[in-house]
């Protein structure tokens, strides 16, 4: 599907379109942006016109994002939010800016995400970091406690804010000392029975997922050990304790260095989209929107 050109399109427009695909109707925008509905109305018709495309169906209450409208706000959104926060009200000499609530997966936020922020806390940026699991952390969005968190889904309902952030590749690692005595075969992952498994939680949610994904078969086994963060699953496999499925992204170093070795690499290696979620609505704090158009920005070298 073709995105609609932004050559010749208002940017009062553009604005008017985030702020109702962001608050899921016509009468929200106009509270965001201090207009009239009417005005917002003719905006959204406007523009309707200009794109020749639909981008909102009407509903009883509010209203819905046609996909043009998604791939639309998916180009629109992180400039819109760095412009906005480059152009919003700078604080009075003496007074501090409100800190960004930022909440996640305490790995990935470790890992990757803090050190991408280091620039923005030099500059003055002050951050509140949470981390936990990706439902609770949803909840707290809504009830306020969060301005932006980091999901490993996509939220259900149409009551938060989500865009695409960044993937991550699943890879399946052993220590030297495993890997010398192991060939591990797509087409049969027996060759792994004998070897403990470290794994985040006893369901094994990642190593049950590559299992399907890879070797097109269930995983019939239970863990030998359970750490309940990924950075303790890698130092354990590092040292030798057994085999692990883990992000990429966390064992990229130990990788490259040799501490860690992938066992098999797959054409098509199971992946997780993780999603950048906030409320609908602009914040009071211009730097919520600079974190999110700079996450967005540096997501792409991730």
């Amino acid at each position: 599907m073709e995105t609609p050109s932004l050559a010749h399109l208002d940017l009062n427009q553009l604005r008017t379109f985030l702020a109702v695909y962001r608050s899921g109707s016509f009468t929200g925008a106009a509270r965001l942006l201090g207009l009239s509905q009417p005005t917002v109305t003719t905006q959204m018709r406007a523009l309707e016109r200009q794109t020749g495309r639909e981008l909102f169906e009407r509903l009883p209450r509010g209203v819905a994002p046609t996909p043009v409208a998604d791939q639309l706000a998916a180009r629109i959104a992180a400039p819109l939010d760095e412009l906005a926060a480059v152009a919003g009200p700078t604080p009075p000499a003496g007074t501090r800016a409100e800190p960004v609530h930022l909440a996640g997966p305490a790995e990935f936020l470790c890992t990757v995400v803090l050190p991408a922020l280091a620039p923005l806390v030099a500059e003055g940026l002050r951050l509140r970091v949470s981390t936990g699991l990706t439902d609770p952390l949803l909840d707290e969005l809504r009830a306020g406690h969060h301005d932006l968190v980091i999901a490993t889904t996509r939220p259900r309902g149409r009551t938060l804010n989500a865009v695409p952030l960044s993937d991550e590749e699943f890879v399946l690692v052993a220590a030297p000392v495993w890997a010398e005595r192991l060939t591990v075969r797509q087409q049969d992952p027996a060759v792994l029975h004998g070897v403990p498994l470290v794994t985040y939680a006893e369901d094994l949610p990642i190593a049950r997922r590559y299992w399907r994904h890879v070797f097109g078969r269930r995983l019939s086994r239970t863990a030998d050990v359970t750490v309940p963060d990924l950075r303790g699953v890698l130092a354990a496999v590092a040292a030798g304790a057994g085999f692990s499925v883990l992000p990429r992204y966390l064992c990229r170093e130990p990788l490259e260095s040799g501490a860690l070795v992938a066992l098999l690499e797959p054409e098509d290696a199971p992946i997780n989209t993780g999603f950048l979620v906030q409320r609908p609505g602009a914040s009071d704090n211009p730097d919520v929107a600079r974190v999110r158009a700079f996450l967005l920005r540096a997501a792409r070298t991730w």
